[in-house]
């Protein structure tokens, strides 16, 4: 049972930044892309950053577009949202996850992706 567990989350003030961390203690975890996404209170869970295995190519929803950046470190087994600039609407729990198959790119789409962490809260104030 792959358990990524997130990390780095916490209260902020809105134009700061915080850098989320995931950590898949998985062997092949450089062989899989992974999501980040997010859930704010009475919200549906939405796709936030998209990294492919290789770390070659990513994918972000609009409204974070400019602002996060995902990252990975194989060599760590881990993954990055760094997070600029947020918002109050940025104000969510964040998850990371890990796609169901290996080498494919990044993408938005949530039944892509299998093995979920159990979240890490970040509250943006104004």
């Amino acid at each position: 049972q792959v358990q990524p567990v997130e990390s780095g989350g916490g209260s902020v003030q809105a134009g700061r930044s915080l850098r989320l961390s995931c950590e898949v203690p998985e062997r092949t975890f450089s062989s899989y892309a992974m999501g980040w996404f997010r859930q704010g209170s009475g919200k549906e869970r939405e796709f936030v950053a998209a990294i492919s295995w290789s770390g070659g190519s990513t994918y972000y929803a609009d409204s974070v577009k400019g602002r996060f950046t995902a990252s990975r470190d194989n060599a760590k087994n881990t993954v990055y949202l760094q997070m600029n600039s947020l918002k109050p609407e940025d104000t969510a729990v964040y998850y990371c996850a890990v796609d169901k198959l290996p080498y494919r790119s990044a993408t938005p789409r949530v039944e892509r992706y299998d093995y979920w962490g159990q979240g890490t809260q970040v509250t943006v104030s104004s």
